[in-house]
């Protein structure tokens, strides 16, 4: 039977097991879809399309596939961008596949017509590609694919013009998977002097970024290796037991972390930008720049960044640690537990007593869901676990606030996450601001059957905001919100609903978490924090 493009590219999808994809179909994207209806790719429908490129990239963050995204020509793209942005931030993989009006001819105010939508989506994209001719789309997967497993991943764009999508591809190959992409590895004389560096070093210490995520057995063995701590940043943070001992999980911001890492004669940092939002989270100028210091990222670019390296050994985590685990002796040396214990305590002790309040109550979370995908929006609970919380490595732990910071985020990405762990809790934390960004994903959430604990902090309004204007001297203005009755929306979408006040969470919380997790069509929970 003759196929055209468009059928073509889902043979594409399912030949790189892509399982699913998120989007919003369109008349000018119909001709992608044509191929879905006998596909065993799960095509998930959002209410905008920047709720699919964050369905998308909670996805990815839980399963480490790309996010595939089919979007219409125009709005489609630009709606996403958003997403996408997020996605470039903090490294995940997405697929945004889009349509686009016939580039070849003049502006004539078609459609969804934008000025120059390639030149817009190669702004937002970490690489993009325009495929006119079928026989590309093959090299522009691969290429794209080759991203996602050897360099730095982030969003990638595949343009088609609309009058390709029809285009015969009856005579291109069977769509396989190709196994181009290769991670490069630093050449065996600069591991040799890292490993020198490393093993000479009597004081050393471990800074582990999102970028070492499936690296965490090398990460722990170079630990145990040469007696390092650990410090993770956000990102990193659920990869080790809330309780283990050679880990600190607190943000370098903290002075009393700082001072940690500020004593180390040797700092080996794998897989993380050393960035501000975990490094300079009061954004004072002030970075780390440790006396001795070892980057390991699979982005070059990178080393041209401050904070300035001694070493910089560009290839994957989990490979060049290992390569400098064979060249290390195992000197046998414990990870000072004590002092890693002080460390810690110290770093809680120095959070302000609001913060230490908002810990407790995802401690609360962690302990009665042990395994619960924990899913962050830009609200007062997630800014306080990015200072200080152990969400162990049971479940999960990722928000939008460490990188490019949008609201809106938190209840389309937990979709996102529920689907690739249908089994497991997967919790939503938003605020009565952020959730409005994104209600009308309730629907998507009940189109797809996925439960999810939705807890809403109510306090009318954008409340860390309106706590820095008040800091500074700045009348409030703009902060304060008329909440939306949460009772009737859940009902409005068939979800279970139950409300708190702040001061009933410490008797009532974890009960109504263990409902929560019952209710066949999940539970809304609105804790009045105003």
């Amino acid at each position: 039977m003759a196929i055209n493009l468009g059928q073509y590219l889902i043979k594409l999808l399912e030949a790189y097991d892509v399982e699913h994809v998120f989007g919003i179909p369109g008349v000018h994207t119909a001709e992608l879809y044509r191929g879905l209806a006998t596909s065993p790719i799960r095509h998930v429908t959002p209410r905008h399309e920047q709720g699919a490129g964050f369905m998308a990239d909670g996805y990815a963050r839980v399963t480490g596939k790309p996010g595939v995204c089919l979007v219409i020509t125009g709005p489609g793209l630009s709606n996403i961008s958003t997403a996408m942005l997020q996605a470039r931030a903090d490294s995940i993989p997405m697929l945004v596949i889009a349509g686009v009006n016939d580039p070849s001819e003049h502006p004539l105010g078609r459609l969804h017509e934008m000025p120059d939508q390639f030149a817009f989506g190669g702004q937002v994209a970490s690489a993009s590609w325009r495929v006119t001719d079928p026989v590309h789309l093959p090299a522009a997967f691969a290429e794209a694919f080759a991203l996602f497993e050897s360099k730095r991943p982030g969003p990638v764009l595949i343009e088609i013009p609309l009058g390709s999508m029809s285009s015969d591809a009856d005579f291109l190959p069977a769509p396989v998977r190709s196994d181009r992409a290769i991670a490069g590895l630093p050449g065996a004389p600069l591991l040799d002097r890292a490993a020198s560096m490393i093993a000479e070093a009597n004081n050393p210490l471990l800074i582990v970024g999102g970028g070492a995520r499936l690296a965490r057995d090398g990460v722990l063995d170079m630990a145990d290796r040469i007696g390092a701590p650990i410090i993770p940043t956000i990102n990193a943070r659920s990869c080790f037991a809330k309780d283990d001992p050679r880990v600190i999980p607190a943000t370098p911001s903290i002075r009393e972390v700082r001072a940690f890492i500020d004593a180390a004669d040797l700092v080996l940092a794998v897989g993380t930008e050393l960035g501000p939002t975990d490094f300079d989270m009061y954004d004072t100028g002030a970075m780390i720049q440790p006396r001795s210091l070892i980057r390991i990222d699979i982005d070059p670019e990178l080393a041209r960044r401050p904070p300035e390296a001694n070493m910089f050994l560009a290839g994957d985590a989990s490979t060049v640690l290992s390569e400098l685990a064979d060249r290390i002796p195992d000197r046998a040396r414990t990870v000072d537990a004590g002092q890693v214990a002080e460390i810690t305590q110290r770093a809680h002790a120095a959070l302000p007593d609001a913060y230490k309040t908002h810990v407790g109550v995802l401690e609360t979370i962690r302990d009665t869901l042990p395994d619960a995908v924990i899913v962050g929006d830009s609200t007062q609970l997630i800014y306080a676990g990015n200072m200080f919380f152990a969400p162990g490595d049971q479940g999960g732990w990722f928000n939008s606030s460490v990188g490019y910071g949008t609201l809106g985020y938190g209840l389309p990405a937990a979709i996102g996450a529920k689907l690739a762990r249908p089994n497991q809790p997967v919790i939503v934390l938003i605020g009565d601001g952020g959730i409005q960004f994104t209600l009308g994903e309730l629907g998507g959430l009940r189109d797809e059957a996925t439960p999810l604990i939705i807890i809403v902090w109510n306090n009318s309004g954008y409340g860390e905001i309106k706590t820095f204007m008040i800091d500074n001297q700045v009348k409030p203005d703009g902060v304060d919100l008329t909440p939306p009755d949460f009772s009737l929306l859940a009902r409005a979408y068939g979800i279970d609903y139950c409300r708190l006040e702040e001061s009933e969470l410490s008797a009532r919380f974890s009960t109504v978490l263990e409902d929560a997790n019952r209710a066949a069509s999940g539970m809304l929970v609105e804790i009045s924090a105003a």
